[in-house]
């Protein structure tokens, strides 16, 4: 009997200890400001690339940067054969002089009737002539000394000092990429493309008018966020027929050198203008058939189902766009012991 009594108190306990409701975490929706973004991918690029190239033909005679680095504007980079072409120089300064000298003879002459203006008219040209030889004499001297047209990153030497180049046409000697500022390109599908231009509205700018207005953020794989600020640089003139796709490109200062060409990139753009919405732990948040959802406790600790819209992505989880208030008490821990219509034993979010 005493075994008996033992084990009917044991079951009894049991009984009990199950009718309990089952325990769940609720918390209040916080509110926060949060602004709806666009998210893409992109690639950055160089603000301008020229190929530096060997114009006139001569023997390498110097390569005056190292592979890589960041030069300044007109900072000498190659020299070719230069004495050549100094020499030419010359000889074009002294058969302009010899020609402005007759020139002048002869001007004088026709005074005194000693020449005939047929005359003055040919030294005249070979005058011209000569000014023109000498100005090609000197752009070409100029030629040997290629400078950076402007600040930015070399790429490696393509040639090396001592060899002969430019003699057969245009040697390519090295390529130079501007990158501050740098450039980000990235593709908009066209239902991206009408979500931009509603979110232009909203911000009170007209279609086409947001370049280096709307603001444009991009961080890296290696980033957290999106820690470099730009604003939109070009929007092209339409979609593409083949890819469907309306090209967009955006500018940074790019000061920090964290971009360089060819880098992959995370782009957000912003869909408005910031809205303060309740937010709820991504835990919180459950999906039906029915769509997007959360389990909310009512007074009597009563669960039910509320369907809610997803806005966008904050700081703490995600904004409710609609369907909720920051007065409701929702599930964010136990979601599985939690049935609607059931009552269940509530604990506050620490």
């Amino acid at each position: 009997m005493v075994l008996a009594a033992f084990l009917s108190g044991c079951g009894k306990s049991g009984a009990d200890k199950s009718s309990a409701p089952p325990l769940v975490t609720v918390s209040h929706p916080v509110e926060e400001s949060v602004t709806a973004y666009l998210n893409l991918t992109g690639t950055a690029a160089a603000s301008q690339t020229v190929d530096l190239v060997a114009r006139v033909p001569g023997y390498l005679q110097s390569v005056n940067f190292a592979d890589g680095a960041f030069v300044e504007s007109n900072q000498l980079l190659f020299v070719i054969q230069p004495e050549p072409y100094e020499q030419q120089l010359k000889i074009a300064q002294a058969q302009l002089l010899q020609a402005q000298s007759e020139y002048d003879r002869q001007q004088e002459l026709v005074k005194q009737n000693a020449t005939s203006v047929a005359s003055v008219e040919k030294w005249q040209s070979n005058r011209d002539q000569a000014q023109a030889q000498l100005d090609l004499a000197k752009l070409n001297l100029s030629y040997t000394h290629v400078t950076a047209p402007f600040s930015g990153r070399m790429g490696r030497h393509l040639v090396d000092a001592g060899n002969l180049v430019g003699v057969t046409g245009d040697t390519k000697l090295a390529t130079l990429d501007e990158i501050v500022p740098i450039y980000v390109y990235f593709n908009l599908n066209e239902r991206d493309a009408l979500r931009i231009r509603d979110a232009m509205k909203k911000l009170g700018l007209e279609p086409g008018s947001g370049v280096g207005r709307v603001p444009v953020e991009i961080g890296l794989q290696n980033e957290t966020g999106y820690p470099h600020q730009g604003t939109l640089d070009f929007v092209d003139s339409g979609i593409s027929t083949s890819t469907g796709t309306l090209q967009l490109r955006a500018a940074y200062d790019n000061a920090d050198k964290a971009l360089f060409p060819g880098v992959f990139t995370r782009v957000q753009i912003p869909l408005g203008k910031p809205q303060s919405l309740p937010v709820v732990p991504n835990s919180a948040i459950g999906n039906d058939q029915e769509g997007d959802y959360v389990l909310v406790v009512d007074a009597n600790d009563v669960v039910a189902r509320r369907a809610v819209m997803k806005g966008p992505a904050a700081k703490d989880g995600i904004a409710i766009q609609s369907g909720l208030t920051a007065e409701d008490r929702i599930v964010v821990n136990g979601f599985q012991n939690a049935q609607p219509g059931e009552k269940v034993t509530t604990q506050n979010q620490p």
